[in-house]
């Protein structure tokens, strides 16, 4: 069973203090009697979010929190003491975020960005608001253009900050925020492009994909042209591609990438062929 997630574990025998669930591996831990259903029995499948009770013991609860191990929401401050500070997550225990996973002073009412952490060594979960602990860099180019959910962050230099797919780090610059953005929303976006750095550059408008679509029109000729093979591919220079496709290597990365995706070609070493129909 997985500590901060949502599980799916059966009912093995009711007790005092309530029932006692176990998973595939006979792993065992209490569901209190407040969130037992009278219709369950033994072996009755139950699905439930595991923790830590006050006594640091492991607890099966039926209610979901407002955020789950290594993901990300807007929430508020409730306590602070000398160790750190807890924020209401939606569970009767609220959840300990310490002072070395701050990134500024919090005032009780706020709300402010945290992401669920586990700690290995003391086998516990915590708040944190160092964002980018549980987010990775996006490799896809192909992800470009296309349709995604994010979470709105904090304002940087740049723009604002967001939190895309649950996953990634992104950014809207300032002259593409075209409305009021609050910190903890979520909304359908796009992905402009994909960088270098793995971040992604991130836009409310829906990208038109007409000069992609031309582009692979083109790629699609030259093919044809040249006996269903062109001596250029992702590593070549900017300049090579302009020369012998008239593109940008942006937009031929594009355009390559969605007929791959479509299988009308394949990616060879030193160049792209065409896959003959």
């Amino acid at each position: 069973m997985q500590l901060g997630k949502i599980n799916q574990l059966t009912i093995q025998r009711f007790a005092p203090p309530g029932a006692y669930l176990v998973d595939a591996q006979e792993n065992e831990v209490l569901l209190p009697n407040k969130y037992l259903d009278p219709e369950w029995s033994e072996g009755s499948e139950v699905d439930v979010f595991i923790m830590k009770d006050s006594s640091d013991r492991l607890v099966a609860v039926t209610e979901t929190p407002y955020i789950l191990l290594g993901d990300f929401a807007y929430l508020e401050v409730v306590e602070i003491n000398p160790y750190g500070a807890f924020v209401d997550w939606g569970l009767d225990k609220d959840l300990f975020v310490p002072f070395a996973e701050q990134r500024h002073v919090l005032q009780i009412g706020e709300k402010y960005m945290f992401t669920l952490m586990y700690d290995y060594d003391t086998d516990r979960l915590f708040g944190s608001m160092k964002l980018k602990k549980n987010l990775v860099p996006c490799q896809d180019k192909n992800l470009e253009g296309q349709e995604v959910t994010i979470m709105i962050a904090d304002e940087g230099k740049l723009g604002r900050n967001v939190i895309v797919e649950n996953r990634y780090e992104g950014l809207i610059y300032k002259n593409h925020v075209t409305k009021i953005l609050n910190e903890g929303e979520v909304m359908t976006a796009f992905i402009a492009s994909v960088r270098e750095d793995g971040k992604l550059d991130i836009t409310l408008e829906v990208i038109n994909d007409s000069r992609y679509d031309a582009a692979e029109q083109k790629i699609l000729e030259l093919l044809k042209a040249h006996d269903g093979f062109l001596y250029v591919h992702d590593k070549s220079e900017p300049d090579e591609i302009k020369a012998i496709l008239g593109m940008s290597k942006k937009t031929f990365k594009q355009a390559v990438g969605k007929l791959y995706k479509h299988r009308r070609i394949t990616l060879e070493a030193n160049g792209i062929r065409l896959i003959q129909k």
